[in-house]
């Protein structure tokens, strides 16, 4: 069975991307496996810099086929901020709780009617040398006016779903959150390809 990598830290994209990978026939590693990795810079001022500059930094230590994401939280009423800085929104040590508390303080002003958002993942897979690809996804929304729901992490508590605006992304089982969010959509563009390299193999 191959060895596929997924180049994160973060346990809760691991579950979801796994989850998502649950009927394709590869091994899943994350850099937890990889401690010598350690955090990989995110000097890039786009989603797919980004993604592309932890892809390529496995791939060179590992020679492991790798799928690496860069996502973020794009808000309108904010011109796209935080965007690319949404995990460290608060501060290079910020945590979910400071995002959220900064973000609600920047929209305090905006009404429901101007705070729609977006989540938009960015994915760059490594399959072999000059074998790279990148696929996007995007999960359209609204932020709310508090955090509710414990299912997911980040900014997952604000992002109510359209189209009916009743249940925040963290309110949502795993399940439901990986039909329809930003990652899984971009995933989802990518699987076709995925399933292709490992038929090669």
């Amino acid at each position: 069975m191959k060895e596929l990598i997924l180049a994160t830290h973060n346990l809760g994209k691991v579950r979801e991307l796994k989850q998502m990978l649950g009927d394709v026939p590869v091994e899943v590693r994350s850099l937890h496996d990889f401690p010598e990795l350690g955090e990989i810079p995110e000097t890039g001022t786009t989603f797919q810099e980004n993604a592309r500059v932890k892809a390529e930094t496995v791939f060179a230590h590992t020679g492991l086929p790798v799928i690496a994401d860069d996502s973020g939280l794009e808000v309108d009423a904010l011109s796209g901020a935080p965007g690319v800085y949404s995990a460290r929104y608060a501060g290079e040590k910020a945590t979910d709780e400071d995002n959220n508390r900064k973000l609600l303080q920047a929209l305090s002003d905006v009404p429901e009617s101007g705070r729609g958002a977006q989540f938009r993942s960015v994915i760059c897979a490594i399959f072999g040398p000059g074998k790279e690809v990148f696929t996007e996804g995007v999960c359209r929304g609204r932020i709310g006016f508090g955090p509710r729901g414990d299912n997911g992490f980040g900014y997952d508590p604000l992002f109510l779903v359209e189209p009916d605006y009743q249940r925040t992304m963290a309110e949502l089982s795993l399940a439901e959150k990986n039909a329809i969010s930003h990652r899984s959509r971009a995933f989802h563009n990518l699987k076709p390809l995925l399933v292709e390299f490992l038929r090669e193999g």
